[in-house]
């Protein structure tokens, strides 16, 4: 009798976090079909009453949303690729092959992952405006490129495999590059999916460099793109959500494409055997 009550409020508590994380989901998404009168009323609908898609058609009129989502789509698919291609290559270089200085350099990538990103905001936008990146996409693909918590992931769920699978690779005639892409690739997958999931939502959600970063309204990403839709006198908070909705799919997208790497990926990878 207890085990069941204790089953039941269990369950409870988990019905009740899922609502509690879902709803400013489901708020937002309603919120894209309301008109402004609606979306600041107090008492506010939980539901529309009186939906409305002029949020979506005045947000194509009077901004450059496709340009936004392009950017945001152009900026975390070269992002994820890249990263995750760096970072199973480092993890492969760190894990089946010994070097001179291969602890210092992965104590490196530990204590990279403790310093603040704010800290470096600075320093990189001054290498940016040196190279001429600012107000150009690579200026915000390119910081991403060598996460340090990518190639510490990588790095420890490379542990898991058996240097005796790549040494039977060798004898077979396998070279360095085969070992990597037949052997080393299909067999870390999970790990990649996870990475890629990490890599690329925080691509999509980097608002605060590509803030500082991105000025040209046409160049700017999704997140940069809403901001602007908030003025000093006024907000249209229809138009936001309707934004911050198409934002949302592209995320929703790669996690459900993903998501069979994703638990293994992060549980596996965590243990060395």
């Amino acid at each position: 009798m207890i085990m069941k009550l204790l089953k039941r409020s269990a369950d409870l508590l988990l019905y009740a976090s899922a609502f509690f994380f879902l709803f400013p989901l489901y708020w937002m998404i309603t919120g894209s079909f309301k008109d402004q009168s609606t979306t600041i009323k107090i008492p506010p609908d939980l539901f529309p009453l009186q939906p409305t898609l002029a949020n979506y058609v005045r947000l194509t009129e009077d901004s450059f949303i496709y340009n936004w989502l392009l950017n945001s789509v152009v900026v975390a698919g070269i992002s994820t690729l890249l990263a995750c291609l760096i970072a199973t290559m480092a993890g492969y270089a760190l894990t089946k092959h010994k070097f001179t200085g291969q602890t210092i350099i992965f104590g490196a990538v530990i204590v990279t992952m403790m310093i603040p990103r704010q800290l470096g905001l600075v320093p990189m936008f001054t290498l940016m405006r040196d190279l001429d990146l600012v107000n150009h996409l690579s200026s915000v693909i390119l910081p991403i490129l060598a996460l340090p918590f990518g190639v510490f992931l990588m790095k420890q769920f490379s542990q898991t495999i058996p240097h005796e699978l790549l040494e039977a690779a060798k004898i077979d005639g396998c070279s360095e590059v085969g070992l990597f892409a037949r052997i080393f690739l299909p067999v870390v997958k999970p790990g990649i999916g996870a990475l890629a999931i990490f890599v690329f939502s925080f691509a999509w959600n980097d608002y605060l460099w590509q803030l500082i970063m991105l000025s040209d309204s046409r160049k700017m990403t999704i997140n940069v793109g809403i901001s602007t839709l908030i003025s000093e006198f006024s907000a249209n908070y229809g138009a936001q959500m309707a934004s911050a909705t198409l934002g949302f799919v592209p995320i929703l997208i790669i996690f459900i494409a993903f998501q069979r790497y994703f638990v293994k990926g992060i549980t596996v990878g965590s243990v060395k055997g």
